[in-house]
């Protein structure tokens, strides 16, 4: 599929933007047309089906640390006009140089296609209802099942005032399974999803959600088998893939370049130090083909690309957009996002992932005298200035002197996440990304992620539950 023409001429609207951007640093006409669709079966039944389409732009001004915005839902170059009067104002009594534009990139990471337009309605919803009877005849101890679709179509334009044009069609495709298990009058439930920048018919396939019911299935079972978690300071295993999210939340959003700029962040001022365990490398990677995270190019233009934000332990960047890089003196990566054209960007994160090591996971494991193996995880709390963190374990065990004991339920971690970096002891040869299910909040804003790690052992954490 093409990106479609937009309404009006490209050369009209690039000069509103430039009388609009004139005297400033930066700028930017951001205009996107999406479609999404959404699909819920739960208790046997199509609950809920959904489908919205959304157009509109954004035109931005930047002078100095501000940025003006103005931005509409009517593609026209009259609505232009009047969002380019709005975004001007933050110029005012404002003298600057137009910054360079970022350099265009013929890359794709990911096909044009639009997964609302296939399958077909019936085909998508008799998708939802042939996993629901398969869930249920696989165990006799299921009584609910819930499966969600989600999928977008999503074309990007961005205008910059010298003309230049860059434009994206960005497909988002998500399948989720949340099953609940009976046995003996206790009740469990546990999900899995997957997902990506691909067609539905990559992730519907039989084997793929089959694997996806059993994954959920097998938490679940193991979850009835849960013991009260110990409270108290332990070691800790994180299992590989979706576990990172944990990294995400308690290091990536202090690497971002915007807190570290307003010195708010625990990273702030130590480019250069030591602020992890040696072996410890994060990166962030906007250009993995197909991952959720990933984009050709962010929402500014720059070209995706591997930034490497700690190597060995040494801290040696920021994730960056164009305006914090412009004022920090340092290069924007490509990491300049926006959940829409009437939002603000910022710098985000897109794939945020630790390396890999050279222990084996089995080793890691039997190594906790008395600890918790966590090896799924749900939701978690951050909070940036300080780098204290809260998260829940969907699924965790209990282990002694190298054996696994029992699993454990309500686990939670509790801990600081520089410190945390800093006593990771040993890291696996089993690297792994999520399945593609992140979502990431920053200051009201939600954005697909993708995250990633190897199983790792860190010296000691907070986990709280029963006591």
């Amino acid at each position: 599929m093409t990106q479609t023409e937009l309404p009006f001429d490209i050369a009209r609207a690039a000069d509103i933007l430039s009388d609009a951007v004139s005297g400033g640093d930066d700028g930017d006409l951001f205009i996107e047309r999406s479609r999404s669709e959404s699909f819920m079966f739960d208790d046997g039944r199509l609950k809920s089906a959904a489908f919205d389409t959304d157009q509109g732009f954004g035109l931005r001004v930047v002078a100095g640390e501000a940025q003006g915005s103005g931005y509409g839902s009517e593609l026209s170059l009259d609505a232009i006009k009047r969002g380019a009067l709005t975004a001007s104002q933050a110029k005012r009594g404002y003298s600057g140089r137009l910054a360079d534009g970022p350099q265009p990139t013929n890359r794709r990471l990911y096909a044009p296609i639009d997964p609302t337009s296939a399958p077909d309605f019936t085909a998508k919803t008799g998708l939802l209802a042939e996993i629901d009877a398969w869930t249920r005849a696989l165990d006799p101890r299921v009584v609910q099942v819930s499966v969600s679709l989600a999928g977008s179509h999503r074309e990007v334009d961005i205008i910059r005032p010298d003309g230049a044009v860059f434009s994206d069609v960005r497909p988002l495709v998500r399948l989720n399974v949340s099953v609940t298990l009976e046995e003996n009058g206790r009740r469990e439930s546990a999900s899995a999803g997957a997902g990506g920048r691909a067609a539905y018919d990559e992730w519907i396939q039989p084997g793929r959600w089959q694997d996806l019911v059993r994954r959920a299935l097998g938490k679940a079972s193991v979850n009835l088998q849960s013991i009260p978690t110990p409270a108290g300071v332990m070691e800790v295993v994180l299992g590989p893939g979706w576990p990172a999210v944990l990294l995400h939340e308690a290091v990536g959003h202090g690497l971002e370049g915007d807190f570290n700029r307003k010195g708010t962040s625990v990273y702030a001022g130590r480019i250069g130090e030591q602020v992890a365990a040696k072996g410890v490398t994060v990166i962030d990677d906007g250009s993995i083909e197909a991952r959720r995270g990933s984009l050709s190019f962010d929402d500014e233009g720059t070209p995706t690309q591997r930034t490497v934000l700690i190597e060995d332990g040494i801290l040696k960047g920021y994730m960056q957009d164009r305006l914090n890089a412009r004022l920090m003196g340092v290069a924007p990566t490509g990491n300049g996002r926006r959940e829409s054209y009437e939002a603000q960007t910022m710098p985000r994160m897109t794939n945020t992932v630790m390396l890999g090591g050279d222990k084996d996971p089995a080793e890691i494991v039997s190594s906790i005298k008395r600890g918790l193996w966590a090896v799924d995880f749900g939701g978690g709390q951050v909070d940036i200035t300080s780098g204290n963190f809260v998260f829940q374990c969907t699924e965790a065990y209990l282990v002694e002197n190298g054996k696994v004991v029992a699993p454990v339920k309500n686990a939670t971690l509790i801990g600081h996440g520089p410190t945390v970096l800093q006593q990771v002891s040993m890291i696996g040869n089993d690297f792994a990304m999520d399945d593609g299910v992140g979502v990431c909040g920053k200051a009201g804003q939600s954005i697909p992620v993708g995250v990633g790690q190897p199983t790792l052992k860190v010296g000691a954490l907070t986990v709280g539950g029963a006591g």
